[in-house]
């Protein structure tokens, strides 16, 4: 998925939306540590995200794949990119596709991809958003409340996963390799920055030596 480009220039309903983390927007910033152990943290709002269930292989599916551009993910972890949508398994059923502010959404597409077969499109952008946390130091911080091994052997580029970090349950996504995108509930996105902010802090000081 492309980086998403966020403007002031919407209007109407859209003018008055407001992100989850806004009110952070300058903790975050300033929580950025430069260096050899750098590591920031920055919210993605705004980003459009379909909840998609389909039956795997059937005719409905195959249609749902045309549209999309790209084969449904198969596994745990695995994920699907085509143009600026990245289609991530959710489970054996149930995928999240993500695109950035103001990318079509395919909804009305999906549903017609689906053809009144067993299967289900809905927009669930508001459900969401995005925190991206990037940087040498990035693993580090995740390895601080992440249950998962985050081993580059084990959890590469390219791959996300259902997992909590700290009890914040969130959807996490390698797209680089020091860049990961978190994606927790917006209920929940103003307890994970801040727990971010703070597992950041040790960075900005300098090694003991």
């Amino acid at each position: 998925m492309a980086e998403p480009t966020v403007t002031d220039t919407a209007t109407g309903p859209a003018a008055l939306r407001r992100s989850p983390l806004a009110h952070l927007a300058d903790r975050l910033r300033d929580a950025t540590v430069t260096g050899p152990r750098g590591v920031s943290v920055s919210e993605w709002p705004y980003t459009t995200m379909l909840s998609l269930r389909v039956e795997p292989g059937s005719a409905a599916a195959a249609r749902v794949e045309k549209c999309l551009g790209a084969a449904l993910p198969a596994r745990c972890g695995e994920t699907a990119p085509a143009g600026p949508r990245t289609t991530l398994w959710l489970g054996p059923d149930e995928w999240l596709v993500v695109a950035p502010p103001g990318t079509a959404p395919l909804t009305a597409e999906l549903h017609e991809a689906l053809a009144g077969e067993p299967g289900s499109v809905v927009d669930v952008s508001a459900n969401r958003t995005v925190l991206e946390l990037r940087g040498p130091a990035a693993r580090e911080v995740l390895d601080k409340g992440c249950p998962l091994d985050l081993h580059p052997r084990v959890f590469t580029p390219g791959e996300a996963v259902s997992t909590q970090l700290g009890p914040v349950p969130v959807l996490l996504w390698r797209t680089a390799e020091d860049t990961y995108r978190l994606l927790p509930r917006s209920s929940f996105a103003d307890y994970l920055a801040r727990w971010l902010i703070d597992a950041m802090g040790e960075y900005a000081r300098p090694e003991v030596t």
